[in-house]
C-alpha cells in the first residue's frame, strides 16, 4: 500500500503527536503491534480511540501497512522528509533563522540544551564562542572552564567539558599546552595589518 506524504512542516508533526492517543498508538506500532487490536491493547486505548488515532497517523503518513496488512512505521517517509529538510534548510547565517535558533536554545545567557540537528548545534556553539572569548586572547584552561560552566548552569543535558570539546573540535578554540585561544574571524585582517 502506498504511503501518504509525511507531515509538511515540523509544526504539523508536533501537532500530530501532541494528541496523547496518537503518540501512544504510534509507539505501540513502533514496538511491534501490527493490528488495531494489538495497538489498542498495548497503548491502553479503547477500540474507538485506537481506530481514530491510527486513521489520523495513516492520513499523515506516519504509519503504513506491509504486504501482509500489518501496521508499521513509515520510516521511509520520515527519512525522505528529513533529507528534504536538509536540502531546503535555509542558510544558518540568516538573521531570522539564527535568532529563532538562539532563542530556542539560549535563554538569559545560559544554554538550555544543545540542538540535535548538527547545523543548529554548530550555530549555537559559534554563538557561545563569540560571546565568551575575544579573538587572539589566550585563556588558561581553568578560565575557559569557568566561562563555559556559566553557560551550563541551568542545564542537566550538557557540561562544560563537553562544551569545551565541541568548541575545540569545531576550531572555535585552539588549544596548545593548556592554553586556549579563539582564532580571529576569517577575512578580518588585511595583509600587513597587525591583529588587535
Amino acid at each position: 500500500m502506498p504511503t501518504e506524504p509525511a507531515p509538511g512542516t515540523p509544526d504539523e508533526l508536533i501537532r500530530l503527536f501532541a494528541e496523547e492517543s496518537r503518540a501512544r498508538a504510534f509507539a505501540a506500532v513502533a514496538l511491534g503491534a501490527g493490528s488495531p487490536e494489538e495497538v489498542g491493547e498495548a497503548a491502553g486505548l479503547s477500540p474507538r480511540e485506537a481506530a481514530q488515532a491510527l486513521r489520523r497517523l495513516r492520513e499523515q503518513g506516519a504509519l503504513t501497512s506491509d504486504e501482509d496488512g500489518n501496521l508499521r512505521v513509515a520510516y521511509e517517509t520520515f527519512r525522505a522528509r528529513a533529507r528534504g529538510s536538509e536540502r531546503t534548510d535555509p542558510d544558518p547565517g540568516g538573521t531570522g533563522r539564527t535568532d529563532m535558533v538562539l532563542r530556542t536554545f539560549v535563554r538569559d545567557g545560559r544554554l538550555v540544551r544543545l540542538p540535535a540537528r548538527w547545523t543548529r548545534k554548530k550555530l549555537v556553539l559559534q554563538y557561545i564562542a563569540e560571546q565568551t572569548f575575544e579573538p587572539g586572547v589566550e585563556y588558561p584552561e581553568r578560565t575557559v572552564d569557568a566561562k563555559l560552566r556559566a553557560w551550563c548552569e541551568d542545564s542537566d543535558r550538557i557540561d562544560h567539558v563537553s562544551l569545551r570539546r565541541y568548541l575545540v573540535d569545531l576550531h572555535h578554540l585552539h588549544r596548545s599546552e593548556g592554553v586556549y585561544r579563539r582564532p580571529a574571524p576569517q577575512g578580518s585582517r588585511r595583509t600587513g595589518e597587525p591583529a588587535r
